[in-house]
């Protein structure tokens, strides 16, 4: 599937959840709603009628929204810091600004901007605080922009923050034809041979090779740490770890000397529909630990990232926005969009991330995509 081509779009960095004011008679807007925790059908699409910007907000029409493995573990309740039900989810979107609030100088009605935000912005018109928003680069698509934020925020923080990504190193990247990982990919490519490792069922196995991973390992078939040890017997410098559970461990004994591994993500705890209490117990039990002393002796690092729990650092997150958006006008980054799917399709949509058919960005849309020849065959 392709994204619809489209005009571009802007950036927002995150803080508190997006809200519609509920003051005036503004006209409705559609927007999706989490009524429960639990399967596909707790979100639904409902009306909801928005106000003017407050002082230092911004009202935004949106014209695109990213799906992240977070709002799959939200609808299932496993997510922390959730405002209470009913809410609307997604951390990410884009679009046009239609009205500014007071005190707002540097955005103007037209401007068009991707957001950032931890919940709230699955709707068809977003009031967010002006410091949320980044300005959209010249020629990108609303489709890019509302990838761009989450995934690639994190992807860059976790490589060269966190792991201090260099020259010659190498690199294991998990569930590497989703987001994060198409992300990952590209930023890895903008370092001087860089070896990539990445694990993805068989059949995406191709598109990763063509995206610059040296060798993709099937983890249904194989076990993808001794497929590592027999290319690299050392290991690796840095290891990626969305997964949690007994993979972190795995992942520890996989560094080299003075490697990092880096988890941002619990996804062993998704095992289908609804929350798996069994899934829970299991990851829970496993999960890696390690005490200060240990750490000292094997000369490694262990690193810990949730882009969620920095609600208010806005300057870092924007300083690192800044340098994604001029990697991307250099053309070293470019989201890879795996499909585009309408509000009414978001049941859908999350069914296909979840059953990981996707290979990139999955994108809601509040209209119905133009180019139907999507996803649905997959």
């Amino acid at each position: 599937p392709r994204s619809r081509p489209t005009s571009p779009a802007s950036p927002r960095s995150l803080a508190f959840p997006a809200t519609a004011a509920a003051s005036g008679e503004a006209p409705e807007h559609r927007a999706l709603v989490l009524t429960g925790f639990g399967g596909y059908e707790k979100v639904k699409v409902q009306t909801r009628r928005g106000g003017s910007p407050g002082p230092g907000e911004l009202s935004v029409r949106v014209r695109a929204c990213g799906l992240n493995f977070a709002d799959v573990m939200m609808r299932q309740g496993l997510y922390d810091r959730l405002p209470s039900l009913p809410f609307c989810p997604g951390m990410e979107c884009a679009g046009t600004v239609s009205a500014v609030g007071e005190e707002v100088r540097d955005r103007q009605v037209g401007d068009k901007v991707m957001i950032l935000a931890r919940t709230g912005l699955w709707q068809e018109v977003v009031n967010v605080p002006a410091v949320q928003t980044f300005l959209m680069p010249e020629g990108m698509s609303f489709e890019e922009a509302a990838a761009l934020p989450v995934n690639y925020i994190t992807a860059y923080m976790i490589l060269f923050d966190f792991g201090n990504l260099r020259p010659n190193q190498s690199v294991l990247i998990h569930m590497a034809a989703g987001g994060v990982g198409t992300a990952a990919i590209q930023l890895c490519k903008t370092v001087e041979n860089v070896t990539i490792f990445g694990t993805a069922s068989a059949s995406k196995h191709d598109s990763l090779k063509e995206s610059g991973v040296a060798h993709p390992i099937d983890y249904r078939t194989m076990d993808y740490a001794e497929e590592v040890r027999k290319i690299s017997p050392k290991g690796v410098d840095i290891v990626m770890d969305p997964l949690g559970g007994s993979d972190t461990s795995k992942a520890f004994h996989l560094l080299k000397p003075m490697g990092k591994v880096i988890t941002y993500g619990v996804s062993n705890l998704i095992t289908g529909q609804k929350k798996n209490l069994v899934a829970m117990a299991k990851t829970w039990w496993n999960q890696f630990s390690i005490n200060a002393i240990q750490l000292l002796h094997h000369n490694k690092a262990v690193c810990g990232y949730d882009l969620g729990n920095m609600d208010e650092e806005y300057k870092l997150i924007t300083d690192v926005l800044l340098k994604l958006i001029n990697l991307y006008n250099q053309g070293k980054i470019k989201p890879k969009i795996d499909s585009v799917w309408s509000f009414d399709q978001v049941a859908d949509a999350m069914k296909h991330m979840q059953e990981k058919k996707n290979v990139g960005k999955v994108i809601l849309v509040p209209e119905a995509p133009k180019d139907e020849s999507k996803k649905a065959e997959n």
